[in-house]
């Protein structure tokens, strides 16, 4: 006989949440956390745990004003959890009742002595909720769900579009793909899909190849046909655009020389070889991520070499033959990613961002030399805040002169997400939804 499968009690799904949130606001990755829960509760950890770092802000302000003596940590974060998944929402996920009941025997089990106060807390917001939002949406941290140092930058950076950046952090991405183009084109692949009972769209931006395809649904990679034999990867269009801009309309000779000089984990430089035949070093400095830029290649059953090194210190790794190419996908805050990515904002301090972009600096310096005459450099960030993007192409242009560096006019710039179509609306065919990034081409004279 066939033992039914029950799911989890939402008990232990908020219990494991509040841990992760908990495991957020005191500075560990949300990708770290999550790796460490059981598989079993893992994908509904997740998808709370999405949900409330969302809402977080607005939790935060919420609970101050109920509980103004902050509790303890563990209760705190419980209490966190709950509200945030007690916010007004068009299809809430459960009642109020279920879900009070739950947090309550959540904190049973996290601080007995504390359930009493939970759900007193809780059964307050519940009485009063249209008045406690409406209190706590006028503190900006709570409207818009980011820090107030980050809020304040994209103000700064983007008076006109900082509003509709901030709301679109905060929704769904789609699932883009990027098809094989050494294997078929994206609209062989989106015919497959359709024959699998699997609806999605091809990207018809030219900047894109015909190669990138949205599916009208997310699902496990593992339901993607031809996945495991290298015909699919998914990549956010943004990311995909970083090949073609390297590669040029003319492309690159056979054997050039290529340089992704922070390649984990590894989505740009099998693009890159599925696009041209390269000799293509993949370095980073972290060995742990790198081994998955080699699982990626293996998969798409393609080569590089694949070293450790830090791509501000070459004397360590160069052999002293210059590159034809150079991809510098530098560190950075990843303010472009955070609807992928909800703990970014909260993991980010205002104080990080002035380090990084001198690391920026610092790679662009290191890696110009090796680039040969007439070569090109594309450096990218997966970032929306200018000091990580246009800030540092014009420093480094001033530096080096017109004589010495030159930007290529197909440079896009900052890309910023769209921000003007609610999740709603009905789909735009020509829109391309995409993260946040910045690119731009430096070429050698």
């Amino acid at each position: 006989m066939n033992t039914p499968h029950l799911a989890p009690p939402l008990s232990r799904l908020l219990d494991q949440t509040a841990d992760a949130v908990l495991a957020v606001q005191g500075g560990r990755s949300l990708n770290d956390v999550l790796a460490l829960v059981a598989a079993d509760v893992r994908p509904g950890v997740q998808a709370l745990t999405f949900t409330v770092l969302r809402r977080l802000g607005a939790a935060n302000e919420v609970r101050a004003a109920l509980a103004p003596k902050t509790p303890p940590p563990k209760v705190d974060a419980l209490l966190v959890t709950a509200l945030a998944l007690l916010w007004p929402d068009p299809a809430p996920p459960y009642t109020d009742h279920t879900l009070v009941d739950q947090a309550v025997q959540a904190a049973r089990r996290r601080s007995p002595a504390s359930a009493g106060f939970v759900n007193a807390v809780l059964r307050r917001f519940v009485r009063e909720r249209p008045q406690q939002v409406a209190a706590a949406l006028r503190a900006p941290v709570a409207a818009y769900n980011h820090p107030a140092w980050w809020i304040e930058r994209l103000r700064r950076d983007w008076p006109q579009q900082w509003q509709g950046l901030l709301s679109a952090a905060h929704r769904q991405p789609p699932m883009t793909l990027r098809i094989n183009a050494r294997r078929l084109s994206g609209a062989d692949y989106v015919r497959r899909l359709a024959e699998q009972g699997q609806a999605a769209r091809l990207l018809s931006d030219t900047g894109l190849h015909g190669q990138a395809v949205v599916l009208e649904r997310p699902c496990p990679v593992q339901q993607l046909p031809g996945f495991a034999d290298g015909d699919v990867s998914v990549q956010d269009a943004a990311a995909q655009r970083a090949a073609g801009l390297l590669l040029g309309a003319a492309g690159l000779p056979a054997g050039a020389r290529v340089l992704d000089a922070c390649a984990a984990p590894g989505g740009k430089s099998a693009h890159l070889l599925e696009r041209a035949d390269l000799d293509l070093l993949a370095l980073d400095s972290d060995a742990t991520r790198l081994q998955r830029a080699q699982d990626t290649l293996d998969r798409l059953r393609l080569s590089a070499r694949v070293q450790v090194g830090d791509a501000s210190q070459p004397a360590a790794w160069w052999d002293g033959q210059p590159f034809d190419a150079i991809l510098l996908d530098a560190p950075c805050s990843a303010s472009g990613i955070v609807r992928r990515h909800p703990d970014i904002c909260w993991l980010r301090r205002a104080a990080d961002i002035e380090p990084l972009a001198r690391l920026q600096t610092a790679m662009l310096e290191a890696l110009w030399p090796l680039l040969a005459p007439g070569g090109r450099l594309l450096f990218a960030t997966c970032s929306v805040f200018k000091a990580e993007g246009q800030d540092r192409i014009d420093a480094f242009l001033q530096r080096h002169g017109s004589a010495g560096a030159w930007l290529d006019p197909c440079s896009p710039g900052h890309l910023l997400a769209n921000p003007d179509n609610p999740q709603d609306a009905a789909p735009d065919p020509g829109r391309i939804d995409q993260d946040g990034f910045f690119y731009a081409l430096l070429r050698k004279p």
